[in-house]
């Protein structure tokens, strides 16, 4: 066996279709775009046009509900991130550790609307935590450790559990 004799699999290099070259490669003149108007220029946006026609997408009604607009924007935090941290000096675990704590230590970039504790990771020291909320597998991590965890959201109404 050679070098020269070495080759692809039949099919893993295919030519490029090289168009405008001419009539004879048969993606000549127009490239394969067809005739004149919108789809023959470059930077169409055609997708979902009906040619005038009010767009099936816009006929139809709003279905549903949304709340972006009032949605709590929160930071997830992993257990282990917050015990490498206090392993790298950052946080200190005498102290009460909230989003403020975080952002300062570089846990977080920002705090947005406020924490929200994951279970991932480990955690060793015992620390008490003052978040928005957290997951029952991080409370009780954080518990089973000594810790504890204050979720400052607010409890939802009787009237809301009962629904």
């Amino acid at each position: 066996m050679k070098l020269s004799d070495l080759s692809g699999h039949p099919g893993a290099r295919k030519t490029r279709k090289r168009i405008g070259r001419g009539i004879g490669s048969g993606k000549g003149k127009t490239g394969g775009r067809g005739g004149k108007g919108q789809t023959a220029r470059s930077g169409v946006r055609i997708k979902g046009f009906e040619g005038g026609q009010m767009p099936l997408h816009r006929r139809l009604p709003k279905r549903g509900f949304k709340n972006t607009a009032f949605a709590v924007k929160l930071n997830e935090v992993n257990l282990g991130r917050i015990q490498a941290a206090i392993e790298a000096g950052l946080l200190d675990a005498s102290a009460k550790v909230d989003s403020a704590a975080l952002v300062k230590a570089g846990v977080l970039r920002r705090a947005k609307g406020g924490v929200r504790l994951l279970g991932t990771g480990e955690i060793k020291a015992k620390v008490a935590i003052s978040v928005y909320g957290a997951s029952k597998s991080a409370v009780a991590a954080v518990e089973k450790a000594g810790g504890s965890v204050e979720i400052l959201a607010p409890r939802p109404e009787a009237s809301e559990q009962a629904a």
